[in-house]
């Protein structure tokens, strides 16, 4: 709609803004008219008119099959648009036109912000399917007078309104009609039921909306007066009312067709199972985050207990083989802290490895600078877990294998994603070092060095990936980590 107004027309911004504000309402109109609206804008030379949106009804034949939106017609082709623009009312006179052997009815309502008209609704509907009207039918033909009313007195919708129609009560929901007192005239059978899944054992037609609603709602204090005026159709307003176990939504909808309030519509829905599956999910949410917590927090136990071991150990090679598991069981305990944070099981990893780098440097402060370049981005726990205890293994290896004692160098980590979507995509990973290198006749693959056997099973074996460890150049040494970015099944 935007590029269309903005091509064809001399409307501005705002008028744009409200434009938008009433195609975000009037699958309300289209659905109590029973009708389908297209709205045409006269172009800037005012010598034709452009579809620039369109709605069709939930409750029932569509007059259009074709998409509108984006046809020209020229001025005089189509009087009613005419008269209704240049006479700012609305204009419901003619015979039906004919469409593909279907009779249809065509109206049309100016679109008034600030007194001036913006451009004209033609509320076109089927009548191959007229029959002698229900009570609901002539309360939903009535409605939509109304706030056909409203919008030709540019008083519908309600500005700084704006409604999200996906998560708001529709008209097949539920509708009440009250009178000008708050009193319900009619309540159509889904609203009658929404009502008695809050306790109502009654009828609804006859009493004061409000007051009922408020009596129905458990309040421990004094009644909730917000909820007696929301309720009673005073204001444009949404709430959620929960009462015998269940929870109804409600929207009211002041009518105001001649500038007096001469009543309301108030939408309402059962959303009582919507809530209970939202709780259900948060509480499983949090019962997950409580287990990640409850792990990290026992890794850390288990990692203080080795660190205590390590200081009662007289053997050098015993204390340190105890702290490389200390390292080993501290980079899952920050793969879980950081799960216990999140409402999902994926982890930034990019905090995790810049963690796990600071957690490794401490066996060399000082000397050896790590470093991260690169982003490894969002990862599944899948991914994450082992892969923080492939970077522990490597970085541990190469502090403690590629420089002399009391040398100076640099280790650094690069992370490079490709692919477009989490399926297809691939986490390149280099650590490199410039230390002394690889010895003559190392074979990474077929090494002993327990910390690269993790490395081999958890790459190759959880991972799914490849593993490579090479001579850099000029001096050092190169790790090359090949890995899918998602779980592999």
């Amino acid at each position: 709609m935007n590029d269309l107004v903005r091509q064809h027309t001399a409307l501005g911004e705002t008028d744009l803004e409200w434009l938008h504000l009433l195609v975000s309402e009037w699958q309300l109109l289209s659905d109590l008219s029973f009708a389908d609206l297209v709205l045409w804008v006269p172009t800037l030379d005012g010598t034709r008119y452009v579809s620039v949106a369109q709605m069709r009804p939930n409750t029932g034949p569509t007059s259009y099959q074709d998409d509108m939106v984006g046809h020209l017609v020229p001025r005089g082709r189509r009087p009613l648009l005419d008269a209704a623009l240049d006479e700012g009312r609305i204009v419901r006179e003619g015979d039906p036109e004919w469409r593909e052997e279907v009779p249809v009815r065509v109206e049309s309502i100016p679109v008034r912000r600030e007194g001036r008209v913006l451009g004209v609704i033609a509320r076109n509907t089927n009548l191959l399917t007229v029959r002698t009207p229900s009570r609901l039918e002539l309360t939903y033909l009535q409605s939509a007078s109304d706030l056909a009313q409203m919008i030709a007195a540019g008083s519908f919708p309600f500005p700084g309104q704006q409604v999200d129609m996906d998560a708001s009560p529709r008209v097949g929901d539920g509708l009440i009609r009250l009178d000008a007192d708050g009193v319900v005239t009619y309540a159509s059978p889904n609203a009658l039921s929404a009502y008695h899944r809050l306790g109502l054992a009654s009828d609804l037609v006859g009493q004061d909306l409000g007051a009922t609603t408020a009596e129905l709602a458990p309040s421990r204090g004094p009644v909730d007066e917000a909820l007696v005026k929301l309720a009673s159709g005073w204001a444009p307003r949404e709430t959620e009312v929960e009462g015998n176990g269940g929870v109804i939504q409600l929207r009211a909808i002041p009518l105001k067709p001649k500038g007096t309030r001469i009543g309301s519509l108030v939408l309402c829905r059962d959303v009582t199972e919507l809530r209970r599956r939202e709780r259900e999910l948060i509480t499983k949410d949090a019962t997950i985050r409580e287990i990640h917590h409850r792990v990290k927090n026992n890794l850390q136990t288990v990692a203080a207990l080795l660190r205590l071991q390590s200081r009662r150990m007289d053997s050098p090679q015993g204390r340190e083989a105890l702290n490389e598991a200390v390292r080993r069981v501290g980079s899952i305990a920050i793969v879980h802290e950081t799960l216990s944070q999140n409402l999902d099981e994926r982890v930034e990893f990019d905090e995790i490895a810049d963690r796990v780098i600071a957690m490794v440097s401490e066996i060399s402060p000082g000397r050896v600078d790590c470093r991260r370049t690169g982003r490894f981005g969002i990862l599944d726990a899948e991914v994450a877990t082992p892969l923080s205890m492939v970077l522990t293994e490597i970085l541990q290896n190469a502090l403690e294998h590629a420089f002399t004692q009391g040398e100076r160098g640099t280790v650094e980590v690069s992370a490079l994603r490709s692919g477009t979507g989490r399926k297809d995509g691939r986490l390149l990973i280099t650590v490199l070092d410039d230390g002394n290198g690889l010895p003559e006749g190392f074979d990474p693959q077929r090494a002993g060095n327990l910390g690269l056997q993790i490395v081999r099973t958890l790459v190759e074996g959880e991972l799914g990936g490849t593993f490579d460890m090479v001579r850099a150049e000029p001096r050092g040494t190169k790790v090359v980590l090949d890995l899918p970015s998602s779980p592999q099944k």
